[in-house]
């Protein structure tokens, strides 16, 4: 009797390439392969990068971007699709295009504008562009605050102010929002999860004291990604994603790599990869 044929949970990273390994598609790849899901890559910026900041940034052409998205979609498929660095209105064209033609139903979209050394990652005229086009089409939108003040047109300075900026960006056009309060001060970190259903979920922690915050971001939305392909709803995916961040910054405090903000341990306790019956 013949084994039913089996497939990979797959996940597909659209972002930018961190030459450090410390963000972007790297970040992405390695979580990915944690939490036992195939990881795929559609490059849509190369930088020079390391742990002290950003030093140049190459934008891969439109076309280049769509070759890759078309290749892994027409063969290999996906099960959920998590959404980084997009610096130019053509590029977020580009992904709109793919997550409609493909009809890919999970889309975690990190609106990745400002990286962890402080500089700025999109082109002022494609933060419009991305809301219009990518926030109708993604399951939860997870930006931190410099992001959400940068989407709401203010500053974000206290956690009495999350819930109010939260609506104001579901309002924008997503299912679902979460909005990551790890840049206020405190010794507690609250993120604040909304959806267009009514949910309004506040998760808390301990702040964890760690130099090494590089991808944060990155790695949470992907993680997001991955638990969302293995069949978590929404609130379970966030969940578990925070607590996998949690460890991964906690398991990397210790550990210098670089002279800046190094990166986390995507590896703390990797899991077996995950197959499933193919259909």
């Amino acid at each position: 009797m013949s084994k039913e044929p089996q497939r990979y949970t797959r996940v597909l990273s659209i972002a930018g390439s961190d030459s450090g390994g410390g963000a972007g598609i790297q970040a992405d790849l390695k979580t990915f392969a944690a939490l036992g899901c195939y990881g795929m890559t559609a490059i849509t910026a190369l930088t020079a990068q390391n742990t002290l900041g950003v030093s140049g940034i190459h934008g891969v052409p439109p076309e280049m971007l769509k070759a890759q998205l078309s290749a892994v979609l027409d063969d290999i498929g996906v099960d959920a699709v998590k959404i980084g660095m997009l610096h130019a209105p053509e590029i977020v064209h580009t992904v709109a295009w793919a997550l409609k033609h493909y009809a890919v139903k999970q889309v975690v979209l990190d609106p990745v504008m400002v990286a962890t050394s402080g500089d700025r990652l999109i082109a002022s005229e494609t933060v419009q562009v991305l809301v219009d086009e990518l926030f109708p089409l993604a399951t939860v939108v997870t930006p931190n605050l410099d992001e959400a003040a940068l989407l709401l047109g203010r500053p974000i300075t206290g956690a009495h102010e999350l819930d109010a900026a939260a609506r104001d960006l579901l309002a924008m056009g997503t299912q679902a929002v979460l909005l990551k309060g790890g840049h206020l001060p405190g010794d507690e970190v609250t993120d604040l999860l909304v959806t267009s259903a009514g949910v309004s979920q506040r998760l808390s922690s301990p702040r964890i004291a760690s130099r090494n915050t590089h991808g944060t971001g990155c790695t949470l939305s992907s993680a997001i990604a991955a638990y969302l392909a293995l069949g978590e709803p929404l609130d379970q995916a966030v969940a578990k994603a925070r607590s996998y961040i949690l460890q991964a910054i906690a398991q990397g405090a210790d550990v210098y790599t670089g002279a800046g903000h190094g990166p986390l341990n995507h590896g703390h306790a990797p899991v077996a990869q995950h197959k499933r019956k193919r259909n």
